[in-house]
Formats: C-alpha cells, structure tokens, sequence
C-alpha cells in the first residue's frame, strides 16, 4: 500500500483505473441562445471525466438564481494535448458563448485536468484574460501531480500533468495570474489524485483548503459550491 501525507492511500493500480475508466465520447453542449443577465460561467471537467459531473453544481448556481441560459458545460477528448488541441477548442467554445449570450466575458469554472486546459487558454490564447472575469480551480495539477507518471508512458493528457512536464514549466513561468482576471483554487488534504496537495494554489490567487475531501467529492460539497459562486460574485 502507498502511504500519503500520513494516510492510507489506494493501491497504485486502483488510482490508475480510477484515471483510465473507459469514457464514452462527449461534445461540448450547444450554447443557448439569447441575451445574458449576468456573467455566463463555463464548466469545464476534468480528466476522463464529461459534463455530466456538473449535475449538483449547476443546480446549486440555478438555485442561486442563475438561469439555464447562462450555464455552459464544456465537453472534450481528456486525452488530448493542452496546448496544442484543447486550448483552441476551448477558445472557439468561449467564442460561442460570447457571441450567442451577448456577454463581453465568462467565468470559467474547471476541475482538475481541467485547470490545465483553462489556465493555457487564459494564458496564452490572444483572446483570454479579455474573455474571462474569474477562473476557478477545484483540485486542478496546477504544478502537476505525480500520479500521471502511472498513464504518462501512451497518454499525452497524463503527460501533460506530469511534474516538470513542457505545459507545466510554460504555466509556471513569470506570473502564474496574468491580467485583470480574478483567480482562484479550491485543494484538499486528503486528494489521492492530486500529489502533492500544494500543486493546487497559484501565487496571485485566492487559495482555499477544502479539507479532508476525496478528489471528486470537491464537486458535490457544499462549503465549495458555496465559496466559488461567492466568488464569482466578487
């Protein structure tokens, strides 16, 4: 068994499958049509993942009085490269919001590999820290995780989140907050995925513990769902 910070963590292979459960295609949702009351915020999921796991999230931003119209989903092949390939398509995604809500910005709101994906398009992309008011970051490899190195050897998304990788030394270089965006972070000290758990903050940011909370469970807890749409409204 391997040993975390003090805990029991699963087996290796048990966190590899954990990664690598078979995925069924997604494509990103279709935005909505028509004029946005307020910033129109964009989820973007994590590795292996699709935009399902956003269900109890996007409820409790409708219970916040957010209205279907202005709540995206992004969806992708988590196995692709960040910067080459999924960065764009999250550009061209925004883009559509944009353009069909009427809305000058969006917030992005991402959860683990997800974070990656985000933060090159902000980033890097000519288009970014203008289209975007806040990033959000739930249990994201910020500074990478070495879990990856299980899946890094025939996955380029795996090799992406690798420590020292080339989208990591890129991201970590100058100021890991670029522009007028505000920046935040939720991590946990109980992650099995994300290794170390300080990967997650960024200098510049709004850096939050979330407790002793398994990898998803950051996207069902209440505190968290709670903090970012507080956050969103700063």
């Amino acid at each position: 068994m391997l040993r975390l910070r003090g805990r029991t963590a699963a087996p290796l292979l048990a966190v590899v499958a954990s990664l690598l459960l078979a995925a069924a295609p997604v494509r990103a949702e279709t935005p909505a049509l028509g004029p946005s009351a307020r910033t129109p915020v964009v989820f973007v999921h994590g590795y292996n993942a699709d935009p399902g796991v956003w269900g109890g999230l996007r409820a409790d931003f409708r219970a916040d009085g957010y209205t279907d119209a202005e709540l995206f989903s992004f969806g992708y092949d988590t196995h692709r490269s960040v910067n080459e390939v999924l960065s764009g398509e999250l550009a061209a995604y925004v883009e559509g919001v944009k353009r069909q809500t009427g809305a000058s910005r969006v917030d992005l709101v991402a959860h683990s590999f997800g974070s990656l994906v985000t933060r090159w398009y902000v980033r890097f992309d000519a288009a970014g820290q203008a289209s975007v008011a806040h990033w959000v970051s739930l249990a994201g490899p910020n500074h990478g995780t070495g879990t990856a190195w299980a899946c890094a050897l025939w996955d380029q998304a795996c090799r992406d989140m690798t420590p020292g990788s080339y989208v990591q030394k890129k991201l970590a270089e100058g100021d890991e907050t670029p522009g007028a965006v505000r920046y935040a972070t939720w991590w946990s000290n109980c992650d099995e995925v994300i290794n170390p758990d300080s990967s997650v903050p960024l200098a510049g940011a709004v850096n939050n513990g979330a407790g002793c909370l398994d990898h998803n469970e950051l996207l069902g807890d209440d505190a968290v769902s709670g903090g970012v749409r507080a956050f969103l409204r700063s």
